[in-house]
Formats: structure tokens, sequence, C-alpha cells
């Protein structure tokens, strides 16, 4: 079976002034097959969210490969870079990102809109897809200042499911939240790991979080210090 993530000693190095550079990444090899629910954790600095935006093709390593869905990412233009962004992978982040004047519904149409080329119906009506998979059906017209931090987190996850990606990256994704929106949340990549077989990376400082997922990779100075499975994962 072909992994959805291969990565092959991967480093980055940030030049932060004269003659200063930081060792993000020191030699990453992982592997990660579809399917898998993956929490990267360690403190900060660690390197887990410098491999997150690497993963995500928001950034170039320093040096290593790393093959998504099989593809050589180092070898993609920019506009085939773009076009993997879109299309096979989701991003959640922590603060949301949503429009602040624009609908639920609106926020999620917007991959839609970047692709091109899809009938304003096919839009509504994936997007509404989208959102009634996250129990946001009856919110459609609300504004992200009519919803609870939970619920915006919500519309940032059915905005990252539109376009059917095959990887799901989401970075400190329960930062925001409270205990019991943090485990409705968690609850929600869960069902979106088990019943629709999505692979999903996260990354937490969060101890009980990271045990929602399969397997535990954490990290420390630039490295990958454990990579444990996770027999008795724990259920939202």
């Amino acid at each position: 079976m072909n992994s959805v993530i291969s990565t092959r000693d991967l480093t980055k190095v940030y030049d932060v002034g004269d003659e200063v550079s930081i060792v993000a990444l020191r030699g990453v090899s992982l592997n990660v097959a579809p399917g898998e629910f993956v929490a990267l954790t360690g403190p900060s600095g660690s390197g887990k969210s410098t491999l997150m935006h690497l993963l995500g093709c928001l950034d170039l390593p320093t040096s290593g490969q790393y093959f998504l869905n099989g593809k050589d990412v180092s070898r993609l233009t920019s506009r085939e870079l773009a076009r993997v962004r879109n299309t096979e992978i989701g991003f959640v982040f922590q603060g949301f990102n949503l429009l602040s004047r624009t609908s639920a519904l609106e926020n999620v149409e917007l991959p839609l809109l970047y692709a091109g080329n899809m009938p304003a119906a096919e839009r509504r009506e994936r997007a509404t897809e989208a959102l009634k998979a996250v129990g946001l059906g009856d919110r459609l017209g609300h504004h992200p200042n009519q919803l609870s931090g939970g619920q915006q987190q919500r519309v940032a996850i059915a905005r990252a499911l539109v376009n059917n990606p095959t990887l799901l990256l989401a970075d400190e994704p329960t930062g925001n939240l409270d205990t019991k929106t943090s485990i409705e949340v968690m609850g929600i990549f869960q069902r979106l790991n088990i019943e629709r077989g999505i692979t999903i990376v996260l990354v937490t400082h969060e101890a009980d979080i990271a045990e929602y997922g399969t397997r535990i990779i954490t990290f420390r100075d630039g490295i990958v210090l454990n990579d444990t499975a996770i027999e008795n994962r724990r259920i939202a």
C-alpha cells in the first residue's frame, strides 16, 4: 500500500540574520499510511509546526525529499503546488481563519471558487453537505461573529473537507477552545477518520488531545524522539 506521506531526511534551516541560522528539522524520515490519524507533539520549537508547513506544501525543505500520494513535491511547479494545496490537502488552523463578513456557507465555498470551473449551484450543494457533515446544517447563513468558537472551528473543518482531500492537516485545532468543545471537535475528526477514511495529521501540545489519534510522533530539537502506535485510542 502506498503511503499518503513519505519523507526522507527532511531538514529545514532558517537564516535569521548575518551568519545566524536556526535548524528547525534535522533529517526527519517518516511514512503515514492511508487512514492513519497521526498526532505530532513536542514542546515549542521542537519542529512539529515546521514539519506541518512542509507537509502542507506551504514551505519547501532545505534538503531531503517529501512524497505526497507518491509525487515528489520538490519536482512540482508553483502552479502544481497550488493545485495540490487546494485539491489534495485540507487545512484547519487554531485561529479558524474565516472571513468575518462572509456567511458560513460562503466561507466553505471558497476553495471551490479558487478551483474554478464549477457551477454556483454545485458549489452551494457541496458546501451545504460539508456543513451538514460537521453538524451545522442549520447555520448556513450565520456569520462568524454569530457563531461560538466551536462552531467557527466546525466551519473551518467543513471548508477543509469541501474538496474531498486525501489528507487533512490540523495545526492546534483545539488551542482556542474550552475542554468540552475540544472534545466535540476531536469527535468530528475521529468520525471523519473512521467513517470516511480521511488521513489526518494533527499538531498539538496537549497530551490528552494527541490520544484521540492512532499514532503519536513526539519531536524534540528537530528530530523524532518517539513514534508510537496507540492501541486504545481515546474516543470522543
